[in-house]
C-alpha cells in the first residue's frame, strides 16, 4: 500500500472486525487524523490512518480504552510528550499492581495457621490477647471492625468481642499489609475474597489468575508500543 493510496471506511474497519460507524466515531474522537475528502464529500483514509488505527487496538489490551484514547489524542495533536507521560503511568501503574501482588502473597506466606489460644474457650480469643500477639492497640483492631476488615462477634453473655480462628486470620493478614503500607480501603475487598473462599488456599488460583493478568498487560503493553512507534515514524516521514 503506498502512502498516498486512498482507502474507504470500510477499507479500514475490514481489517478489525469494526463498523465502519466505528471508524468516523475514532475520527471524531481524535483517535485518527482527519480524514481528507473527496469531491463528493465522502471520507477517504490513507496507509496512516490505517496505522493509526493499528496502534489504538494495540493499545487497548495494555493502557485500556480511555488511556488509549488519550495517548492517540495527544500523538494526533503532536503533543508526544504528553503521550509518552501517559505511557509511563500507566507503565508505574503496572509496577504498582505487581507490588501489591508481592506483597498479599509475602502476606499470606506470613500468616500462622492457628488461631490465638483464647482465655476461656478452645480457639477464639478476645481483643486484647490478639492485640498483644499482634503489637498492636485494642483500638486498631476496634478500627479494623469498623472499616470491615475483622468481623467478630460479641458474647452474649458479656458484650465482648470474641475473635474465632478466621477473625485471627483475617487481622494477622490486615496487619501484614498494614506494615506494607497498603490502605484499609485496599484491604478490604482482599479481606472480603478470603472469606468468601472460606479460606486461603482457594486464593492460590485467583493469585495465579493475577499474575497471569499482569504478565498479559505487560505483553500488550510492548505490542502497542511497537504499533504506537511504527505510526509515530510514519507520521515524521
Amino acid at each position: 500500500m503506498s502512502p498516498g493510496e486512498r482507502l474507504r471506511p470500510v477499507d479500514l474497519a475490514r481489517e478489525h472486525g469494526l463498523s465502519t460507524q466505528a471508524i468516523r466515531n475514532y475520527e471524531q474522537a481524535g483517535i485518527l487524523p482527519s480524514a481528507g475528502r473527496t469531491p463528493h464529500g465522502y471520507r477517504t483514509y490513507t496507509s496512516l490512518h490505517a496505522q493509526a488505527l493499528r496502534a489504538f487496538i494495540a493499545l487497548v489490551p495494555g493502557h485500556g480504552h480511555q488511556t488509549a484514547t488519550s495517548i492517540m489524542q495527544a500523538v494526533n495533536r503532536d503533543a508526544v510528550e504528553e503521550a509518552l507521560r501517559l505511557i509511563d503511568e500507566s507503565h508505574a501503574q503496572l509496577l504498582d499492581d505487581r507490588r501489591t501482588l508481592l506483597a498479599v502473597e509475602r502476606a499470606l506466606r506470613d500468616l500462622e495457621p492457628s488461631a490465638v489460644p483464647g482465655p476461656s474457650e478452645p480457639g477464639v480469643t478476645f481483643i486484647g490477647p490478639l492485640a498483644g500477639k499482634l503489637g498492636i492497640r485494642p483500638a486498631t483492631l476496634r478500627k479494623w471492625e469498623h472499616a470491615g476488615l475483622v468481623q467478630p462477634r460479641r458474647d452474649p453473655q458479656t458484650g465482648y468481642r470474641v475473635y474465632t480462628a478466621a477473625d485471627v486470620r483475617d487481622a494477622q493478614l490486615a496487619h501484614q499489609l498494614r506494615r506494607g503500607g497498603y490502605l484499609l480501603e485496599q484491604i478490604a475487598p482482599l479481606l472480603a475474597q478470603v472469606r468468601a473462599a472460606g479460606g486461603l488456599a482457594p486464593l492460590a488460583t485467583a493469585l495465579r489468575d493475577w499474575h497471569g493478568r499482569l504478565s498479559a498487560r505487560g505483553r500488550a503493553m510492548l505490542t502497542g508500543a511497537a504499533e504506537l512507534d511504527a505510526y509515530l515514524s510514519r507520521r515524521s516521514a
